[in-house]
């Protein structure tokens, strides 16, 4: 993957960036997870946070900025063979009606039905790429080209949790209420965030998942209810 560039964002955070212009890779991600739970260990790490093909490390002082711009570059040729504990999750949802508000559009923006869709969505299996947005929010890869949806024109004030979306050419859950633009096509009964568990997040970068209609569908022209 070559040398990566590091530059200072800020007086006292740093920027890990592999490949600005990369496709999302999973071989990278983890490499990136890998140096974050690395630096968490360190005193003068504040946060080490991995991003969509990069890291933010946030330093306690500015003084520690070039030191850690060496140890970064020393971390990342470390890296090579970095491996990620993963496990693997099968998520029932919920699809349709007044659970996924806008699987009929989809269906009509892709000129197939509902069904399709629905079949489209749980047939991958996705991989957690990294978790943000908000806590518990995990990124995926792995959605099926044939129902990849621009985001809604008009983002809505108040998504609940546990709604699955399609957003562009990622899917994924929203683990509590907030504002959200993304194409709701169902729901879930599961808690992605506790500040009481640990780890706090249910989904981890590396983690795979899959999703699956919790009751039967019809592949006609009409959403699960």
């Amino acid at each position: 993957m070559g040398n990566p560039i590091i530059y200072r964002l800020g007086e006292r955070a740093l920027v890990l960036d592999p490949s600005p212009s990369a496709p999302i890779s999973m071989a990278l991600q983890r490499k990136l997870c890998w140096i974050a739970d690395l630096c968490r260990d360190r005193q003068e790490i504040i946060s080490a946070v991995p991003g969509m093909n990069n890291l933010t490390l946030t330093l306690s002082a500015m003084s520690h900025i070039p030191s850690w711009q060496q140890q970064l570059q020393q971390l990342w040729d470390e890296a090579e063979s970095a491996q990620l504990s993963s496990q693997h999750h099968v998520i029932e949802v919920k699809y349709g009606g007044r659970y996924g508000a806008d699987l009929d559009a989809i269906a009509r923006h892709h000129q197939i039905t509902t069904g399709e869709v629905i079949a489209y969505h749980t047939a991958p299996s996705y991989q957690v790429c990294f978790i943000g947005f908000m806590p518990g929010f995990a990124y995926l890869t792995g959605l099926d080209s044939r129902i990849a949806t621009p985001r809604l024109a008009s983002p809505r004030q108040n998504v609940p949790a546990g709604s699955v979306g399609i957003g562009g050419e990622q899917t994924g859950i929203y683990p509590a209420m907030s504002p959200g633009g993304w194409q709701l096509i169902g729901h879930c009964d599961i808690e992605l965030f506790s500040p009481n568990h640990n780890p706090p997040s249910l989904l981890q970068p590396g983690d795979s998942l899959s999703f699956t209609a919790l009751k039967p569908v019809s592949r006609g022209t009409d959403a699960a209810n």
